[in-house]
C-alpha cells in the first residue's frame, strides 16, 4: 500500500479515530497526537505489509500509543485500566457508522474559546484529516504558523476544560452557527482563493463539502446545515467552467454552462428543498441565489429581479457590506447601472469595505457600462492593485486595458 492509499484511509477514518480516542481518554490533545503517531507508523509499515483492516489497524495502533502516554501519567492510571481492555480490531471500527462522537468532535474543534483561525486549522486537522502542510498550502501561510495554531488550540481546549461531549440541544443550536461559519470559511477559500496564483482550490472546497455532508447526516433537522450544503454544492457545480485549461479565470457571462456539474446542481437543489421547510436563513438565501444562477440558461435569461429580492431578504437577516455590494450587482443587471452605482457610492461614503478590491471592481464595471471610461479604467486599475489573487488581477488588468 502506497502513501496515497494511506492518506486516503486516514482522510476517511481520522475523525472517527480521534473522536473515539477522545471519548475514551477524555483528552483531546492526547487523542490527536496518538492518532498522528499511528498514521506515521502506517507510512513505515504498510508499504511492506498492508493490513487486512486498515481502519482497525490505525485505531488499534493509536489506542496503544494512547495507552503508552497514559501509563506515563500517574494521575491517569484509572483511565489506563479502562483503555487496557482493548477490543479486537474488527470490533473497533464500523466503516458505516456515523455517530455522535464525530459531531462532538466538530463542536470541540469549533469551540468559541478558540480564535476563528484556530477553529479552521483544528477542524481541518482533526475532523478533515488534513496535514499541517496541506492546511498551510491551502491558506498560503507558513507551516509553523499552522502548527502553532493547532498546538495553541489544543492547549486552550485543555485549559478551558472543554468536555468531549455533545452540547445540550439548546446550547448546540446556539453554537451551530459557529460550526457552520468555519465550514463556510473553508469552502469560500476553496471556491475563490484570497491570494496566490490559482483562482480555485478545489481540494479545500470539496473537503468543506464533505464535512458539511457529514454534519447534515448528523443534524438532519437543522435547515441551515442543509442551506450551507446547498450553497456549497450549487457553487461547486460551476467549478469546471470557471477556469480555462491554463487556469485563467472565466467570467460568468463567458462560461460554457454545458460544463456545469448537473449532478451537483441536483444535489444542491435537493438540499435547498430541505432547507426551505422552515423558512430560509442566511445560508439558505445564498443557496437560493446560487440556484437561480445554476438553473438559468444564460446571464441574459437569469431572473435578476428574483436575485435582487433574495439579496434584500439576506440583507435583513444577515446585513453586511458584501451583501450590499452583491445586491448592487444584481440591481445593475435588473434595472441598470445608474441605480446600482448609487448603492456602491453609499458604501464608499460610509467607509465600509475600505481596502477591499471588490468595491472598485464593481464600481469600475458600472462606470464602464455608463460610458465613463477613464473613471472606469482608474477604478479597475485600483482593484488590480488591491487584489491578492493573481488570476483575478489579470482579469482586472485586461478589462482596464480594454478601456484605453
Amino acid at each position: 500500500m502506497g502513501t496515497a492509499d494511506i492518506e486516503a484511509v486516514w482522510r476517511i477514518e481520522s475523525a472517527r479515530i480521534v473522536a473515539a480516542l477522545t471519548r475514551f481518554t477524555g483528552d483531546f490533545g492526547l487523542a490527536e497526537d496518538a492518532a498522528q503517531e499511528a498514521v506515521a507508523e502506517a507510512l513505515v509499515s504498510w508499504p511492506r505489509a498492508s493490513p487486512a483492516n486498515p481502519a482497525g489497524w490505525l485505531m488499534a495502533t493509536a489506542r496503544r500509543r494512547a495507552i503508552d502516554a497514559i501509563r506515563r501519567r500517574a494521575a491517569l492510571r484509572d483511565r489506563y485500566a479502562l483503555l487496557a481492555a482493548e477490543p479486537t480490531v474488527d470490533e473497533e471500527i464500523d466503516p458505516d457508522r456515523i455517530d455522535d462522537d464525530i459531531l462532538a468532535l466538530m463542536f470541540v474543534s469549533c469551540h468559541p474559546v478558540l480564535s476563528p483561525e484556530t477553529r479552521v486549522a483544528l477542524t481541518l486537522r482533526v475532523v478533515g484529516g488534513l496535514s499541517t502542510e496541506e492546511i498551510a498550502r491551502a491558506f498560503l501561510v507558513p507551516v509553523p504558523t499552522v502548527q502553532a495554531r493547532i498546538t495553541r488550540g489544543k492547549k486552550t481546549i485543555a485549559a478551558a476544560r472543554v468536555p468531549f461531549e455533545l452540547p445540550a440541544p439548546d446550547e448546540r443550536r446556539g453554537r451551530l452557527g459557529g460550526v457552520l461559519s468555519v465550514l463556510y470559511v473553508i469552502f469560500t477559500e476553496g471556491s475563490t482563493a484570497t491570494s496566490g496564483d490559482r483562482l480555485l482550490r478545489p481540494d479545500v472546497a470539496y473537503e468543506a463539502i464533505r464535512l458539511t455532508r457529514t454534519l447534515a447526516a448528523l443534524q438532519p433537522d437543522e435547515p441551515e446545515v442543509h442551506g450551507l450544503l446547498a450553497l456549497c454544492e450549487l457553487t461547486a457545480a460551476r467549478f469546471p467552467a470557471r477556469t480555462g485549461a491554463d487556469g485563467t479565470a472565466v467570467l460568468l457571462e463567458d462560461q460554457d454552462r454545458r460544463l456545469w456539474d448537473r449532478a451537483a446542481i441536483r444535489r444542491g437543489l435537493a438540499a435547498l428543498a430541505r432547507a426551505s421547510t422552515r423558512g430560509l436563513g442566511p445560508y439558505g438565501l445564498q443557496a437560493a441565489i446560487a440556484a437561480t444562477h445554476a438553473t438559468a440558461p444564460s446571464v441574459e435569461e437569469t431572473d435578476w429581479d428574483r436575485i435582487v429580492l433574495l439579496y434584500e431578504a439576506l440583507g435583513r437577516v444577515a446585513p453586511s457590506p458584501v451583501v450590499e455590494l452583491n445586491r448592487a450587482v444584481a440591481v445593475a443587471m435588473a434595472s441598470g447601472p445608474a441605480q446600482a452605482l448609487s448603492i456602491v457610492d453609499e458604501l464608499i461614503a460610509s467607509n465600509r469595505l475600505a481596502g477591499s478590491y471588490l468595491v472598485p471592481t464593481v464600481r469600475g464595471e458600472l462606470l464602464s457600462r455608463l460610458g465613463r471610461r477613464p473613471e472606469a479604467r482608474a477604478e479597475l486599475e485600483l482593484a488590480a492593485r488591491l487584489c491578492a489573487n493573481q488570476r483575478e488581477r489579470l482579469v482586472l488588468l485586461r478589462k482596464a486595458a480594454a478601456l484605453s
